[in-house]
């Protein structure tokens, strides 16, 4: 896996919050809706910092690992 960080301005996407984000402990993940062939991803608590982007593939997997609850935390 080819891995590399961008910073995604924030005129580029329309950013949402996740509906699973943390409710009142600050732990917001917010998807970028770009409507590009990428999905961007930031933390909600530093919005001008880096964003995880993701193919479109990769995303569908990721978001699905985590509804299956296959991912380990260490």
């Amino acid at each position: 896996m080819r891995s590399s960080e961008h910073i995604v301005p924030d005129t580029a996407p329309v950013w949402r919050k996740s509906s699973y984000s943390g409710g009142s402990s600050g732990d917001c993940l917010e998807v970028g809706e770009s409507g590009a062939a990428r999905v961007p991803v930031r933390d909600s608590k530093n919005p001008h910092g880096p964003a995880l982007v993701f193919g479109p593939s990769a995303w569908t997997a990721f978001v699905g690992a985590l509804k299956a609850h296959s991912l380990e935390r260490s």
